[in-house]
């Protein structure tokens, strides 16, 4: 399977259908493992979680032989919960472990940080919108943990570039490496990054025990640093055709589920908000991969502005949406996203503590 992202539900299928559990859990954090490639996906609200473990069930896997692959799901469910009760945008546990600036190193954005496997992966995703998830978290180690940099700002650059790109998703794993979400810091040495990448450089800075990893001083080539500031190149849009009859259904960058009450008569909007682009841009790439699945919900139309001004439009009655902590402002029938497990709330501190909570309804309902 390659890196290329279809932007179609029967592409996301296919990927689904050609998952093997087994190989995932051995080989999941090798440069050519047998991952998914299914984020772009759930990070855009065409597949969720749940439709996932749904379809490999129905194919014949037990979910004990899917454990390793259920818990990355529950992962994904579990930054989601976090998203909904804790502001991402500050540290959610701790102030970062290792500090000393505030910006992003010059060498991360240019693809040189010496470590080849990592300035690949960064070439990768100029490239093509997506990093392994591996390749994520030594980006984010040499990032926060060695340069010292806060995470917010290479968490934004991440974001920018990630065709899955997704706001609880990324900045809690940010944390988590950097030690603002998490009992320590996450350090790989150039052994590790060696190992799961089948690379065999040596004599970087990161070649040394993991003992030594935590007392490292900043290394020359990531000292220069800058800051980043993204814009969001925005779609024109449509002149909106609303029947005031009918219930209208709002999409938006987190949710384009194809399936969403798709055989009911409804307007079918894309939100596309230029306040939370501005907040949180993204690149043109992932623009374009978004309205081109958008596309595939029919007779949707684009409307580029407020849910205010969406409102207004359709006379504020019988309005739809999806739950997410980014709908600042909406109002209407808010509706859940699909869960591994719905029922579930308040703050939990760790996913210890969430998959306690939620592996025995999961193992009930799927045994």
């Amino acid at each position: 399977m390659n890196h290329r992202f279809e932007p179609n539900i029967n592409a996301v299928l296919e990927r689904v259908d050609a998952i093997d559990p087994v190989a995932y859990a051995k080989t999941r954090n090798y440069l050519n493992g047998a991952v998914t490639y299914l984020s772009p996906y759930l990070s855009r609200g065409v597949i969720s979680t749940q439709q996932v473990l749904e379809r490999l069930v129905a194919k014949g896997h037990s979910i004990h032989q899917m454990e390793v692959l259920v818990k990355e799901l529950a992962w994904r469910d579990y930054f989601q919960r976090v998203g909904q009760h804790k502001d991402l945008g500050s540290d959610i546990k701790q102030r970062q472990g290792k500090l000393n600036n505030y910006q992003i190193p010059i060498a991360v954005v240019a693809a040189k940080t010496g470590i080849e496997a990592i300035d690949a992966a960064i070439l990768g995703l100029y490239q093509n919108g997506y990093m392994h998830n591996h390749l994520r978290m030594y980006l984010a180690s040499v990032t926060c943990n060695v340069a010292q940099s806060h995470w917010k700002m290479p968490a934004q650059w991440l974001y920018y570039h990630l065709l899955d790109g997704d706001f609880a998703s990324n900045i809690c794993s940010w944390q988590w490496v950097a030690g603002a979400n998490s009992s320590k810091l996450y350090f790989a040495n150039q052994e590790n990054i060696n190992t799961y990448t089948q690379s065999k450089q040596r004599n970087t800075f990161l070649d040394c025990s993991y003992e030594d990893l935590p007392d490292l001083n900043v290394p020359a080539a990531l000292i220069p640093l800058q800051n980043i500031d993204y814009q969001t190149v925005l779609p024109p849009t449509d002149v909106l055709q609303i029947n005031p009859n009918l219930p209208t259904l709002v999409y938006n960058y987190y949710n384009l589920d194809p399936n969403w009450h798709a055989t009911e008569n409804a307007n079918r909007i894309l939100l596309i908000e230029p306040s939370l682009f501005q907040k949180f841009p993204v690149a043109p790439h992932c623009m374009a991969f978004m309205l081109q699945l958008a596309s595939q919900i029919e007779g949707v139309q684009i409307h580029v502005g407020s849910f205010q001004s969406l409102l207004n439009l359709c006379g504020g009655i019988n309005v739809f949406f999806k739950e997410h902590p980014l709908n600042v402002g909406y109002v209407g029938v808010e509706e859940s996203r699909d869960w591994l497990v719905p029922n579930v709330s308040g703050y939990l501190p760790s996913f210890f503590a969430y998959w306690n909570k939620i592996s025995k309804p999961l193992y009930a309902q799927y045994k």
